[in-house]
């Protein structure tokens, strides 16, 4: 067996190191190191080999993918656990490597790696990959091979980082905010991002990313991983005196929730990590990948109205046809019924768990409605959330076991409803049988599937054993199971709002809500970043009313949906109630997202580098440089006026383009229009310039008041 092995993919290197036959280590992740023969690779081995320090055990102290106390690492170790008190410390030695080992190879494919410790009774299996866009993938299944249970409290996976990464950029947020940014420098010691809401959660550190000081969207070099987990996860940052920096990421595992039994294994999550100079690159390693994929959506995502914000609980026959009607009128190509059409569910207080649908409301069955809506040539979609249940609701009154709980007592009511255990059997058969019934009874296109509340004292019934880990794996056999039997069925992940956002989850589903607020100028922030994993046709992006439903805040009609075009667009809003000349700009609206999404929906995200914060500019750029789109976007009043110039990233910098703004997004509203001012260049006619003036000196922005949008197009000739 080679010593080391070199994969290469997308102007990545990764270089492991198997020497001795314990763990692997990595030795080089970053920028592609090019072609390496056998003595140049181990020559890269020897050069990056840590020195030997005082006053610990004799002899380097090497970091494996999973840290082992056993070679000297007193950081945060690679697995936690024991068996009764004992094994509490591994020394894994590796017995085979599948894979492309042999010291020269240039590879996408990367190793699996099986260790074990006779002295534990326990054995690893390692898969270690570099995809063709150039993400690192890892995963761990540890398996007890000896003859008494072995408790897991947790496996942690690593990949170490150049001292250059000083600074730390991931996510918090809440409801309505999700993904906001923040920095903090990378300081010696543990930095830990701890997410225990029984889902991805609001606040979780999402892309979890280190670089070079002051790195941004197009400058800097970066270093990323994701936890691909839609349960409680960890992710850390981890800084020593002796010159070690690692990412790591892991399942957060509650106390007991993992007891393998002799010969059970269990698998952590995948690890995703991602290099590249400036925040888009990082982010367009992610968008390959995802596109890459065999279950990505092919078809042209089409526009989606949905009815939430225009009707909520009102579930009338005559009133949903009127904005069927609308909806088709302006464009819509998925109408999508929203809560309220099950049980006794007239509110948010009861019905969870039922689902049957209302003879109250819907005595004829749902086929009056989408019989209407396919005749009008759209798709029909429905809202379910299945994972949860009120307390009063038919289902809860029949199995009050069912109910996830600590033991006797109940958790605490969040929205009213309570977790339905779906990894007790005859819960998850339960539900679907229910679901599987609605798919087959009505002719559903799209599931928009919610999860309303945490998991609090998450436990399984009658013991109270801790359930988190085990209602997650529930879900995605749920979600496999449904789309197994109808694998034309769409389904959302939407999790109030945007709280299971992350790429297990999109496994199984084929868009995420980005947020329940759709308020454009919350969304201008929320879209950027959620952009920061995932590509825009997975996120779903809606013009609300004038005045939004979560912030109470007014914008115009092309702030609104200038801002979900950028997306997976749609439209949540009363529009039998719209005037007469807002439908006819939304119509306009609809019209540019059919002709611009095999662009936006296929070409690489990018985002300026602009000096003022109160200017926003971003877009999309053809993989092959021949087309492009941006935004100019006014977040706020600026210091300067006019604006001054704006760059325009991503264009190839040798091909010449032609440069104008594009309708309807080519109206400025700013105060110079008041004085009968023009800005020179914005004419139809527009400019022509080589990529590499755009990149550099751009072009002079419009003058925009606060919370507005233009929008220019960059053709190549």
């Amino acid at each position: 067996m080679a010593d080391v092995t070199h994969l290469r993919a997308a102007g990545v290197s990764l270089v492991l190191d198997f020497s001795g036959g314990t763990l692997p280590r990595v030795r080089y992740w970053g920028a592609d190191l090019g072609e390496l023969d056998s003595a140049a690779l181990a020559a890269v081995v020897l050069a990056q080999q840590p020195h030997p320090i005082g006053n610990s055990v004799d002899g380097p102290v090497d970091v494996a993918v999973l840290p082992e106390q056993s070679a000297g690492w007193l950081g945060t170790p690679g697995i936690i656990g024991n068996r009764g008190g004992r094994d509490f410390s591994t020394a894994f030695r590796v017995v085979s490597v599948d894979g492309p080992v042999d010291g020269s190879a240039v590879s996408v494919a990367g190793p699996v790696v099986r260790a074990v410790d006779e002295v534990a009774g326990l054995a690893l299996e390692l898969t270690i990959e570099l995809t063709p866009s150039g993400l690192v993938r890892q995963r761990a299944v540890l398996s007890n091979t000896g003859s008494s249970e072995f408790t897991v409290d947790a496996v942690n996976l690593t990949l170490p980082v150049p001292g250059q990464a000083v600074e730390i950029l991931d996510f918090t947020g809440r409801w309505t905010r999700e993904r906001s940014p923040q920095r903090t420098p990378w300081t010696q010691g543990l930095r830990v991002r701890e997410n225990r809401t029984g889902r991805t959660g609001y606040d979780s550190a999402y892309l979890f990313a280190a670089g070079t000081s002051g790195f941004d969207n197009r400058s800097g070099e970066i270093w990323a991983v994701h936890t691909a987990w839609s349960g409680n996860h960890r992710t850390f940052a981890e800084k020593t005196y002796h010159s070690v920096s690692l990412l790591g990421s892991g399942e957060l595992l509650l106390s007991g929730e993992v007891v393998l039994a002799p010969g059970e294994s269990y698998t952590s999550p995948w690890q995703y990590a991602s290099y590249g100079h400036g925040l888009d690159e990082v982010s367009g390693r992610f968008h390959q990948y995802l596109r890459s994929r065999p279950s990505h959506p092919s078809s042209p995502r089409p526009v989606v109205v949905n009815t939430w914000e225009a009707v909520y609980f009102d579930h009338d026959l005559g009133r949903l046809k009127a904005l069927a009607d609308a909806a088709a009128s302006i464009g819509g190509e998925r109408f999508v019924l929203d809560d309220g059409w099950f049980g006794s569910r007239r509110d948010d207080q009861r019905g969870l768990g039922d689902w049957y649908v209302s003879d109250e409301v819907w005595p004829d069955g749902l086929k009056p409605l989408t019989d209407h809506v396919t005749g009008l040539g759209m798709q029909f979609g429905i809202w379910v959330e299945p994972e949860m249940i009120n307390p009063d609701s038919d289902l809860a009154r029949a199995h009050p076991d069912w109910i996830m709980a600590a033991g006797d007592r109940l958790p605490g009511a969040a929205r009213h409803q309570q977790v339905l255990d779906l990894a007790r059997p005859e819960a998850f058969e339960h539900i679907l049988e229910r679901l599987d019934d609605l798919l087959s009874t009505y002719p559903v296109s799209y599931l928009k599937w919610d999860h309303n509340r945490d998991l609090v004292d998450a436990g399984h019934r009658p013991t109270g054993r801790a359930g988190v880990h085990g209602q997650t794996l529930a879900i995605y056999r749920l979600l496999d199971e449904l789309r197994r039997r109808h694998p034309g069925v769409e389904i959302e992940s939407c999790s109030s709002g945007g709280g299971r956002v992350d790429l297990e989850i999109l496994e199984r589903t084929d868009r995420v809500w980005v947020s329940d607020c759709i308020d454009a100028l919350e969304r201008q922030s929320m879209q950027r970043w959620t952009n920061a994993l995932i590509p825009l046709e997975l996120m779903g992006t809606h013009v609300g009313s004038g005045t939004s439903h979560t912030t109470h805040r007014q914008h115009p009609i092309d702030f609104r949906a200038g801002t979900a075009l950028f997306g997976h667009f749609g439209i949540e809003w009363d529009l039998t109630k719209a005037s007469a000349s807002d439908l006819e700009r939304l119509t306009s609206w609809v019209a540019l997202y059919k002709e611009l999404r095999p662009l936006l929906h296929t070409g690489v995200s990018v985002h300026g580098d602009h000096s003022d914060p109160a200017i926003n500019v971003h877009g999309v750029v053809a993989e092959d440089g021949s087309d492009a789109v941006f935004a100019i976007v006014a977040l706020a009043t600026s210091e300067f006026y006019p604006p001054g110039a704006v760059r325009l990233p991503g264009l190839s910098p040798d091909r010449t383009y032609h440069v104008r703004p594009l309708p309807p997004g080519d109206v400025p509203d700013g105060n110079a229009h008041n004085w009968g001012v023009q800005l020179p260049w914005w004419q139809p006619e527009g400019v022509t310039l080589p990529g590499r003036v755009l990149t550099t000196a751009g072009v002079q922005a419009p003058v925009l008041h606060p919370e507005r949008l233009v929008l220019l197009r960059a053709t190549a000739l």
